[in-house]
């Protein structure tokens, strides 16, 4: 496709979309919970064409050489469906957002409201997950927002039959246009480059993917007036404290390294020195035993050096040693993406000292970084994880943060 019809292709998407955003805003938020409940239905009565279109994307990602880790991130089987359905059922059942209340009596028969409005339109251009279709669509449809999405190409088939056979329909039976939820079907990047330069029709786009592109991306979009909420990049932090419980430690490196294909799973281990005849040699024995490749500092190019977006090489984790926690907390701070670090120890005075030094989105104690999720940690899926160091939505994004902020002065009541 020539760059005329990519231009072309998402103009058309964004203004489809614009036109059924008013509906949305209209809707109450119970026929858009009913749509919700209608997508989670629809998983299960269409299982076998969804899984039909994934099988077709995961042989030719076979083809292409695509890895091990980024194969794991495109397949749908019937469990992950049924997670799918669970995570829209748990959203459709949370309050719904609170989009008005009173803020202050100005007392002179005036009061301030704070309304909570939805932006119009949204975009996202995410990585080749199936999943993260049904995440990011489900989350613009509680607030109230239309969208457009864009993923890899490794996922369009699977993306476009959730999209044709899961959420337009879904949205139909409550009555609401299909054309509120649009999908770019254009695996070229210039989709997504194009997807961040239509303000009038696109005011905000979620960016997420690999670090550099999204960074691109983000500049992109600047220059042409349209706002991002971006996670650039990712990779967990742990630090192993001289006074950490062994067992401990070994539950929570085998629980940060389930997938190596997603953001928060362990990428850099940083260990006490003092610790280094105690409890490296069997840490390092259980990272031999699960298949991960251990890499110095040097090795890495850099400690904060994303192993599960590096093709070939997501089954490594980058080791270096420190002399405490403060060290190890500015490490994490300084030389990874800020988004999340867990501190491994039994005193509880250090563990305050990493907590209150660590300045990422999301630090932990004794547990994995693979909490750092928006349905882990708040019982809701999201849209993706901010790290940026800017006022607003840091960390999980859901759809309590995909609004604006208005104040409304209005005659106080009786």
């Amino acid at each position: 496709m020539n760059s005329t019809d990519v231009v072309q292709t998402v103009t058309e998407l964004g203004a489809a979309a614009k036109a059924a955003a008013p509906h949305l805003l209209k809707a109450s938020d119970h026929t858009i919970v009913e749509a919700l409940a209608g997508m989670a239905r629809l998983l299960k009565t269409n299982e076998g064409a969804l899984l039909e279109a994934n099988a077709a994307d995961v042989a030719a990602a076979a083809e292409s050489g695509l890895s091990t880790a980024l194969t794991d991130r495109l397949r749908l089987d019937a469990q992950r469906l049924a997670a799918m359905a669970a995570q829209l059922q748990d959203l459709a059942a949370a309050p719904a957002l609170d989009r008005r209340r009173v803020v202050r009596d100005l007392g002179d028969g005036f009061v301030v409201e704070e309304w909570r409005r939805p932006v119009g339109v949204i975009g996202a251009t995410f990585e080749a997950r199936p999943n993260v279709v049904i995440d990011i669509a489900s989350q613009l449809l509680r607030s109230a927002n239309a969208g457009v999405l864009r993923t890899g190409g490794a996922a369009m088939r699977s993306s476009a039959a959730l999209v044709d056979l899961v959420i337009g329909p879904a949205l139909a039976e409550q009555g609401l246009p299909p054309e509120a939820v649009q999908l770019i079907r254009i695996p070229d990047r210039a989709a997504a480059f194009e997807l961040v330069r239509h303000p009038s029709l696109i005011p905000l786009v979620i960016v997420r993917g690999s670090g550099e592109t999204t960074r691109l991306l983000g500049r992109e979009a600047a220059h042409h007036g349209v706002h991002t909420l971006a996670h650039a990049d990712g990779g967990g932090v742990a630090y192993i404290a001289r006074s950490a419980d062994a067992a401990i430690v070994h539950e929570t490196i085998r629980a940060s390294l389930d997938r190596l294909g997603v953001c928060n799973r362990l990428n850099l281990l940083l260990i006490d020195r003092a610790a280094e005849t105690t409890l490296w040699p069997p840490v390092r024995e259980l990272l031999g035993s699960l298949g991960i490749r251990v890499a110095s500092p040097e090795a890495s190019r850099s400690r904060g050096h994303e192993w599960a977006n590096d093709d070939g090489n997501e089954a490594t984790v980058t080791v270096d040693w420190v002399d405490s926690a403060e060290e190890a907390a500015g490490i994490a701070n300084e030389e990874t993406s800020g988004l999340a670090a867990t501190v491994l120890t039994a005193d509880a005075a250090e563990a305050q000292r990493f907590i209150t030094a660590y300045g990422g989105t999301g630090v932990f104690w004794n547990t994995t970084t693979r909490r750092l999720d928006g349905y882990r940690l708040l019982g809701l899926p999201e849209t993706g994880i901010n790290v940026d160091h800017v006022p607003g939505p840091r960390g999980p994004v859901t759809f309590h943060d995909l609004c604006l902020r208005q104040y409304v002065v209005v005659p106080q009541e009786g």
